[in-house]
C-alpha cells in the first residue's frame, strides 16, 4: 500500500501545484492561451464539466456531484482491489497514478465546479483540439498500467 499512497500523493501535489502556477499565477484563466513551444506545447484553458474530452458535460450541479461520487467510488474500489490482490510495487504505482489523478480532479470539482485543463499538445500536422492536465495523464497511464501489470503479486519475503 505504501507505493500506491506515495504515488497518489505525489500526483495530487504535482497536479494541484501545476494548476496554481499555470491557471492562477500565470493567469491562464484570463489569458486563455499561452504559447510555450507551439505547436508541441501550448497552455490552453478549458473548464471540463464532463468526463474525458468533456463528454457528458453539463452545467448542472447534480452532474458535478455525480461525477465526484463516481470518482470517489472508483477510487475506493481501486484501494480495495490493491489490498485484496496484494499487488506488488508496479501494480501499486499504477494504482497510485489512477487514484492520485482521480482525487486531483475531484479537488478541482470541489473548488472550481469543473476540472481545470490546460495542457495542449500537437505534433506532426495533427492539431489537437483538447486540453488535459497532469491528473488526466496519470489516470490514463494508471489505467493502462493496471490492465497490463495488475497480476504482479507482492513477494512475501520482500519487505
Amino acid at each position: 500500500m505504501r507505493w500506491m499512497i506515495t504515488t497518489a500523493a505525489t500526483i495530487i501535489a504535482l497536479d494541484q501545484i501545476s494548476k496554481v502556477w499555470i491557471v492562477h499565477l500565470l493567469d491562464l484563466k484570463s489569458r486563455l492561451q499561452i504559447d510555450v513551444l507551439p505547436p508541441y506545447l501550448t497552455f490552453r484553458m478549458a473548464w471540463n464539466r464532463g468526463v474525458n474530452f468533456g463528454l457528458g458535460a453539463s452545467d448542472s450541479d447534480v452532474m458535478r456531484w455525480v461525477l465526484i461520487a463516481v470518482a470517489l467510488a472508483i477510487s475506493a474500489w481501486v484501494v480495495w482491489w490493491v489490498r485484496k490482490e496484494a499487488m506488488g510495487r508496479l501494480g501499486q504505482v499504477f494504482a497510485g497514478l489512477l487514484l492520485g489523478g482521480a482525487i486531483g480532479n475531484v479537488i478541482d470539482r470541489l473548488i472550481y465546479g469543473a476540472v481545470a485543463d490546460f495542457l495542449n499538445m500537437s505534433c506532426c500536422g495533427f492539431h489537437n483540439p483538447w486540453s488535459f492536465n497532469i491528473a488526466d495523464a496519470a489516470i490514463f497511464a494508471g489505467a493502462i498500467g493496471l490492465v497490463l501489470f495488475a497480476g504482479e503479486k507482492t513477494d512475501p519475503k520482500t519487505p
